[in-house]
């Protein structure tokens, strides 16, 4: 599942355009490195959203399922 996505899917960022421009600022990164929109996230990935001086850091959660992924997070 792409970042961008991912991101809107399990709500932490509203609108999916929003999290394409966090992404092409760097605010985002997977496993320590700047995040495209369209990077693939893994099942584990660390993820870390900057939020103006607060950084959140989370671990995705990719569970396949027959005609979609469910997706949250956990704290990191």
């Amino acid at each position: 599942m792409r970042i961008d996505l991912f991101l809107k899917e399990t709500h932490i960022i509203k609108r999916r355009t929003i999290a394409k421009e966090y992404c092409e600022r760097d605010l985002v990164l997977v496993n320590n490195k700047p995040a495209k929109p369209a990077l693939n996230v893994k099942n584990d990935d660390l993820i870390e959203i900057k939020f103006g001086e607060k950084i959140l850091k989370i671990k995705a959660k990719i569970q396949p399922g027959k005609k979609k992924e469910k997706v949250s997070y956990e704290n990191a």
